[in-house]
């Protein structure tokens, strides 16, 4: 099915000593850009976290967030003393060399400055890593469930918005016979106004014929016709094919541009400039599937 590149997912654990958040969220890109922020208990799990990744994005602009929350008090947290030291030594020269007054009143703003404050976690065991993939697994299925309901609302927009181009496609024909008259009688009306008062006329109806078929759109019309079948077909398949649907847009954008330019009638081309509009929303929104 169709699917967005937009997303999201979440999904909590509750462990004996902590609550891990896992958060998953994506936009349109077209490649894979992962973004991964984990906390570093979780580093040598880093591999297999974004292997679990690589089999459901796919593509995208991708941010993947692990937030710890420890609620276990035996978590111990230390002064690192020779860091504090050092800051507090540094601080006073600086105090010194520029005059001013110095107070034990910079220790808090010292204990903020990083490497000052140690604290010790303990490992991340197996049994608490099985938990947390299965966590990471139910974020990506509500992430990619997101991505499927987004991916809904572009299908119907695309049905719509190519169902349209095809509608103003056959308004075209009703306008096609009407153009045609009219350029054979603005041809022999301007032979006239330039004072030819004697002519061939078989030569002139073979000139016109070739100007003529110069300006037919018949094979315009009939590629640009497969083309919004082939767009539909598409939109229909199983897998996400975003890539493809923008090379089809862009074949259905050069048909359009070359019946306005064959058209040489303004009601003509007042139907091509809505197609174009209808065109260019497509575009816009086939930017943001998968």
């Amino acid at each position: 099915m169709l699917q967005s590149m937009t997303g999201f997912g979440k999904a909590i654990v509750k462990l004996p000593n902590k609550k891990v958040s896992i958060e998953i969220k994506s936009l349109n890109s077209k490649q894979l850009n992962l973004n991964v922020r984990i906390p570093a208990v979780f580093r040598e799990k880093e591999v297999e976290i974004r292997d679990l990744l690589f089999q459901t994005v796919e593509r995208g602009k991708v941010d993947f967030v692990i937030c710890i929350e420890y609620t276990d008090m035996k978590i111990s947290s230390q002064i690192n003393k020779d860091s504090v030291g050092s800051y507090f030594s540094q601080v006073r020269e600086i105090a010194e060399s520029l005059n001013i007054p110095f107070s034990l009143d910079c220790l808090p703003m010292i204990l903020s400055l990083p490497g000052t404050i140690e604290t010790k976690f303990v490992e991340l065991s197996e049994i608490e890593w099985k938990t947390i993939k299965q966590a990471i697994q139910e974020a990506l299925n509500a992430f990619t469930e997101f991505r499927l309901q987004e991916g809904v609302m572009l299908k119907i927009i695309f049905r719509n918005k190519i169902r349209a181009i095809g509608g103003f496609l056959q308004e075209i024909d009703k306008y096609e016979s009407e153009r045609i008259e009219r350029i054979r009688t603005k041809l022999i009306e301007s032979i006239k106004q330039i004072g030819i008062l004697s002519y061939d006329e078989n030569r002139l109806e073979q000139e016109m014929v070739y100007y003529i078929e110069r300006l037919d759109i018949s094979e315009e019309k009939a590629r640009l016709k497969n083309h919004i079948e082939y767009f539909l077909e598409t939109v229909e398949k199983e897998k996400s094919q975003g890539c493809k649907l923008g090379f089809i847009a862009q074949e259905i954008g050069r048909e359009i541009n070359t019946l306005g330019a064959k058209s040489n009638h303004i009601e003509m081309q007042k139907i091509v400039v809505q197609m174009k509009d209808e065109l260019e929303q497509i575009k816009e929104q086939v930017q943001n599937v998968l």
